[in-house]
Order: structure tokens, then sequence, then C-alpha cells
């Protein structure tokens, strides 16, 4: 079981949508210097923040049903 999955969908969504504004400002930094390794590791950390923000969605809609 990963770190992610102990961690409730609240706080998954929080930091997704944090590493995922981080990621963009990381790759704006490298569009403007010029640096290709910079926007990439922009671009890599705003997708995993997208994905873990899914994972929090995912996980309140499954604690969501099982209120009903």
């Amino acid at each position: 079981m990963s770190n992610l999955d102990k961690k409730g969908g609240t706080q998954n969504r929080v930091e997704g949508a944090a590493k995922e504004a981080a990621g963009k400002v990381r790759g704006k930094i490298g569009d403007l210097t010029d640096n290709r390794s910079e926007q990439l590791k922009g671009k890599k950390d705003e997708i995993k923040g997208k994905a873990q923000n899914q994972l929090g969605k995912a996980q309140q809609n499954l604690d969501d049903t099982d209120d009903i």
C-alpha cells in the first residue's frame, strides 16, 4: 500500500493541487530561462499533482457512497 492510499481524499486533493501549481511554476521558470530540463521536470510535477488530485476526488466519491 502506497502513502497515497493511506491519505484521505481531501489531503490528496490539497497536496495534488499544490504539486500541480508548483509544477506549472517550475515549467514557466524553465520557459523563461530556456532550460529544457526544468520545463520537463515542471511538466512531470504538474502531471503527478493532477493525478494525485484525481485520486483524492475518487477517494471522496467512495467515501460519499459508503455513507449511503
